[in-house]
C-alpha cells in the first residue's frame, strides 16, 4: 500500500472516531471526552492536508522546480501542529468553562466503550501507519501517525481519569483531565512544528545516514583520491549529498568521469533515495566558497 493509500485509510477511520467520540460525549456529557472528540476533528483535518501534500510532493521536477515538490510534506507536519495548537486551546476553553460551570456525568459506561473502540482503530491504523512512513521516509505520514499515537495515549488518559471520576465521584476531574489532555496536545504540536521548520531549513541527514556515506567514500579513497566538503540535506523523501572529489591532475576527463559515476552508484546503492552531486577537482587544487571582499 501507497503513502496516500495510507493516508485515506486514516480520512476513513478519522470520519469514524469522530462518530465514536462525539457519540461518547454525547451520552455522557463528559467535558474530556469532548476534548477526545475535539482531537479527532484535527485528526481529520490533518490526514487531509497531508494528503495533499503527498500528491504535490510526488509530482516530478518542473521548470519552476527543477529540484523537485518534495519539501510539500513539511507544510502538512507544520500545518498539522497548528491545528493541534486550535484544538488545545478549544478544550482548554471548554474545560474552563465546566469548572465555573459544573454539571453531573450521565452513562459514563457506555461514553467509555465508545471511547475505547476508537482509541483501537487508531492504535491499529498508526502501528501500520508508522512502519510505513520509516520504509519511505515520508514525514507527512509519520506526523499523522504520531499524532494517532498521541490520540491512543490521550484517550487512554481520559478513560483513566473517568474511571477514577465514577469511582470517587469527584466531579472536577472531569474538567482536570481535559486540561491535561490539553497540555498534552500542545507539546505534540510543538514538536511537529519544529520537526517542520527544521526540514524546511535544509536539515543534515540522519548521523547514521552521514556515517554510511562516509564508509562508502572511505573506500574509494587512495593517497591520490580524497573527498572532501562533504554536505548533506533532506527534503521529504529525497536525500541529497554534495562534495568535491579530488583526483590526479594528469587523469583524462574520461577516466576521472568514470570513477565520479562509481562513487555515485555506490554512494545511492547504499542510501536509498539519495542524490549524489560529485565536483571534481585535481588533486593539489582547493575549493573556496566565502570570499573575503563579500563579508558583510
Amino acid at each position: 500500500m501507497q503513502v496516500a493509500s495510507y493516508l485515506k485509510l486514516s480520512i476513513a477511520v478519522a470520519l469514524a472516531t469522530i462518530a465514536l467520540k462525539a457519540a461518547a460525549w454525547w451520552v455522557s456529557g463528559s467535558v474530556s471526552l469532548l476534548s477526545d472528540a475535539l482531537e479527532a476533528l484535527v485528526n481529520l483535518a490533518g490526514a487531509s492536508f497531508a494528503l495533499a501534500m503527498v500528491v504535490i510532493a510526488e509530482r516530478p521536477p518542473d521548470d519552476d522546480h527543477p529540484y523537485g515538490h518534495h519539501k510539500a510534506e513539511y507544510f502538512s507536519s507544520g500545518f498539522e501542529g497548528v491545528l493541534i495548537f486550535v484544538a488545545a486551546l478549544a478544550i482548554i476553553g471548554a474545560a474552563v468553562h465546566r469548572f465555573l460551570n459544573p454539571r453531573p456525568l450521565q452513562d459514563l459506561g457506555l461514553g467509555l466503550v465508545l471511547s475505547v473502540l476508537s482509541s483501537v482503530l487508531n492504535g491499529a491504523l498508526a502501528w501500520a501507519m508508522l512502519g510505513k512512513a520509516r520504509s519511505h521516509r515520508s514525514i507527512a505520514l509519520e506526523a499523522d501517525a504520531r499524532h494517532l499515537f498521541t490520540d491512543v495515549w490521550t484517550s487512554a488518559g481520559v478513560v483513566a481519569g473517568l474511571l477514577a471520576v465514577m469511582a470517587t465521584g469527584w466531579q472536577w476531574l472531569d474538567p482536570a483531565i481535559a486540561i491535561a489532555v490539553a497540555l498534552n496536545i500542545l507539546r505534540e504540536g510543538a514538536r511537529l512544528v519544529w520537526r517542520s521548520a527544521q526540514g524546511l531549513m535544509d536539515r543534515a541527514l540522519e548521523p547514521d545516514v552521514c556515517a554510511e556515506i562516509d564508509r562508502t567514500l572511505a573506500g574509494f579513497a587512495r593517497p591520490s583520491v580524497r573527498f572532501d566538503h562533504v554536505v548533506t540535506r533532506r527534503a521529504g523523501q529525497r536525500r541529497f549529498v554534495d562534495l568535491h572529489m579530488h583526483l590526479p591532475a594528469g587523469w583524462t576527463l574520461g577516466r576521472a568521469a568514470a570513477q565520479r559515476a562509481s562513487v555515485e552508484q555506490a554512494l545511492m546503492r547504499a542510501v536509498p533515495g539519495l542524490r549524489a552531486s560529485i565536483q571534481l577537482l585535481p588533486t593539489n587544487v582547493e575549493a573556496h566558497f566565502d570570499d573575503p571582499d563579500e563579508q558583510p
